[in-house]
């Protein structure tokens, strides 16, 4: 039997069977890719087809011998990559349409989401960690329930830290209240994952974190004024 995250598979309740997701770039898919997806089901007799809320597309309740063929057949399309629905690494990185299709959108929060996609999707780090950028204030990626979350305003991005689901649910704060250009907010990402790679328990969340040590020892770390 395989283990979550062997061979991209998470089991399923029935403790048989198995669901596989290709990695879909902040949820992006071509119409080539759903063909694959409807055929890659078809053949392997999927139970079932889920839009996922980490914006993948999950093939459900396939048997252990078909996961390898089914790999390679989206591997023939480029999409042999799985998305990382475990462990401790980065597991998602979630955006809205923003300004390139959205009209309320503030922020351009798919190029950005993509870019921090290409940088971070899978990182292994202390605990597992989401992101999501939102294009405004409705945040429409569930910012306020993520790791790390940007959300963007007339002048650029706001960084929210901190948010998780779970059982015990935990909303982001506001790591810097300046709205700031997409490059600072790069660069203000990447170190924060320097920050809990170095500082994180094993299977800390970011909150975690956060809240044992203080988000105002966070800022002085990250050299952003204090809240």
């Amino acid at each position: 039997m395989l283990k979550d995250g062997d061979r991209g598979v998470v089991l399923q309740r029935d403790r048989s069977t198995y669901a596989i997701a290709p990695h879909l770039p902040c949820g992006l898919a071509s119409p080539q890719l759903l063909r694959k997806l409807a055929d890659v089901a078809e053949k392997y007799h999927a139970k079932a087809i889920k839009c996922t809320s980490a914006e993948r597309i999950a093939l459900i309740g396939l048997k252990e011998e078909d996961i390898d063929a089914a790999w390679a057949e989206f591997a023939e399309i480029g999409f042999a990559k799985p998305g990382h629905m475990t462990g401790a690494a980065v597991r998602s990185v979630k955006a809205c349409p923003g300004t390139q299709f959205c009209k309320r959108a503030r922020q351009d929060s798919l190029t950005l989401g993509l870019e921090l996609d290409k940088r971070y999707h899978g990182k292994a780090l202390p605990g597992k960690l989401k992101i999501g950028v939102s294009g405004c204030a409705n945040q429409c990626a569930e910012t306020c329930i993520k790791d790390i979350g940007l959300v963007g305003g007339l002048r650029g991005w706001t960084v929210y830290v901190g948010g998780m689901g779970g059982s015990y649910p935990r909303l982001a704060e506001p790591l810097l209240f300046d709205e700031v250009s997409t490059e600072t907010a790069l660069e203000l990402v990447e170190k924060l994952f320097a920050y809990y790679q170095k500082n994180a328990r094993a299977g800390e969340r970011l909150g975690e974190l956060i809240d044992r040590l203080g988000l105002h020892t966070l800022q002085r770390a990250l050299g952003v004024p204090a809240s």
